[in-house]
């Protein structure tokens, strides 16, 4: 493979498609991207329609190739990472989805939780799963489809549909047919046992999802089939790695040894660990998942789940319409010193690590007459760093690991106003690197590795590279007095919806 030039990863986020070219330098060749509708049926209900992202998709591919002036045969191979617990069903002879995807922002399902937790089941879901039991993950959502869509379950239990996360529903597209996930992902639908890596029959059977639906658990990186000739035209090339996006950004900072962490600041937010080749349980709320499998061996994480970081931004330029693009988010927060006591919980669909109460709604507390657009804006881009520090503290009281800096990525992550922030609420330095496009990049280093374009992850060792360094400048005293202010304002959030 060393007359390739580029790896392709495919990286299919919330809110937008991309297709980001690597080069074997591991830098950025071109990007495509895209943004694709939010469909928003009912109040906490979130879906997005598989075929439009499909095209849209496909129409990133050709602009970044475009841009880089590329053509297919230069290609080596293709790496996807995703939304992880968004989920798709649909026909295996028409490739046409049954239903809009269930998206993982989507709560729908949080009465089947309620249930499964009424029955005691949730120190099972834990131990095989690693996860809390939550409307979140992937298992409830196919369920759903199963029973709203007619005639579904049945032809379901014929095996006649199929099932699986934006990574299975891509690469059945692209190669024309083949029905496998990855380990990452799979981890993240509630149905697979963690310790042993394959679909378990007990959750199967408690969350009422044939295996018929299921997709084959593969390798984070190996190839899965070769593209359809109609994708590219005619032009074969290996579909070879998917990774749940958090995971591909853990791969993509080279966090590859137990103790590293890496924050994410996406639509959602992840902060994780990796813990080694051993599942480690979380007694502070955090999940226990699978950071990745390569030739057989699996990693696994600790991972603090953030529902709401980047997309705060996005309410308020989409639904308040006091921004007119995120990058004004910033120079709003620095027109004002604070935030006049004004605190913005962002939990529109519940609040995740280490709280998880599905029924939390977002709140805005301390406002007064002084309150104005700047010191909103300020809040809600503090909420980031906030999270942040709720989950880190959870953290160190898990593994007994003191962090020691951050390694941060996601499009969040280029606002120097929330990243000073950051590492004031933390007190240790936050560390962005030159490409914050980290998720993708980890797609594309395990397409590549599974194909030979890298020899190995020791080629990958030296491929962060510094951007800016951010450190503390913040009063002890008074970042702990803003973040005790932050607490209590996520306790007036808590169990709103519940009655509803």
């Amino acid at each position: 493979m060393t007359d390739k030039k580029y790896v392709l990863a495919l990286d299919e986020g919330t809110s937008s498609a991309r297709a980001i070219l690597f080069d074997k330098k591991g830098e950025i060749a071109a990007i495509g991207q895209q943004e694709f509708r939010q469909i928003y049926p009912q109040p906490g209900w979130v879906e997005h329609d598989p075929l439009e992202i499909w095209t849209t998709q496909l129409a990133v591919i050709q602009e970044a190739m475009k841009s880089a002036k590329a053509k297919p045969e230069d290609i080596a191979s293709i790496g996807i990472t995703n939304q992880r617990e968004t989920v798709v069903i649909w026909d295996r002879k028409t490739s046409r989805p049954i239903h809009n995807a269930l998206v993982w922002q989507d709560r729908r399902t949080a009465d089947v939780c309620d249930a499964l937790k009424s029955r005691g089941l949730e120190s099972m879901v834990r131990e095989k799963t690693g996860l809390v039991v939550d409307a979140y993950f992937s298992g409830t959502k196919i369920a759903w489809i199963l029973d709203n869509v007619e005639g579904a379950r049945e032809r379901a239990e014929r095996g006649e549909l199929a099932a699986g996360t934006i990574d299975s529903w891509l690469i059945w597209k692209l190669t024309g047919g083949v029905h496998v996930t990855d380990v990452s992902n799979a981890s993240r639908t509630q149905l697979m046992d963690i310790r042993t890596c394959e679909w378990d029959e007990e959750l199967m059977r408690e969350l009422r999802v044939p295996r018929a639906i299921l997709p084959e658990i593969k390798d984070s990186s190996e190839v899965y089939g070769i593209t359809h000739p109609n994708v590219f035209e005619g032009a074969e090339i290996p579909v070879a790695s998917a990774i749940g996006d958090q995971q591909g950004a853990l791969f993509g900072q080279a966090c590859f040894e137990p103790g590293m962490v890496k924050a994410t600041y996406g639509t959602g937010g992840s902060l994780m660990m990796n813990v080694g080749e051993e599942v480690k349980y979380s007694d502070n709320g955090l999940l226990t998942t699978v950071a990745c499998r390569i030739g057989g061996k699996t990693q696994y994480a600790v991972e603090g789940l953030l529902f709401t970081v980047g997309s705060v931004i996005q309410w308020l330029r989409d639904e308040l319409q006091i921004l007119h693009n995120a990058a004004e988010s910033e120079v709003s927060a620095r027109n004002v010193s604070d935030t006049n006591g004004v605190y913005v919980v962002p939990a529109f669909t519940g609040l995740s690590a280490p709280h998880w109460d599905q029924y939390a709604r977002g709140t805005i507390v301390g406002i007064t007459r002084g309150a104005n657009r700047d010191h909103i804006v300020r809040a809600s881009l503090e909420s980031m760093a906030y999270q942040i520090r709720d989950v880190i503290t959870c953290m160190e009281k898990d593994t007994g690991v003191k962090l020691a800096d951050l390694k941060v990525d996601g499009g969040a992550a280029m606002n120097d106003f929330v990243m000073q922030f950051q590492a004031d609420m933390l007190n240790v330095s936050v560390l962005r690197p030159k490409i914050v496009d980290t998720t993708a990049r980890g797609a594309a280093f395990l397409a590549g590795i599974a194909v030979g374009f890298w020899a190995s992850r020791d080629d990958l060792q030296e491929t962060f590279t510094l951007d800016k360094q951010f450190d503390p400048q913040m009063a002890r005293e008074k970042a702990d007095t803003l973040y005790s202010g932050w607490t209590r304002a996520v306790e007036r959030s808590k169990g709103w919806a519940e009655n509803d």
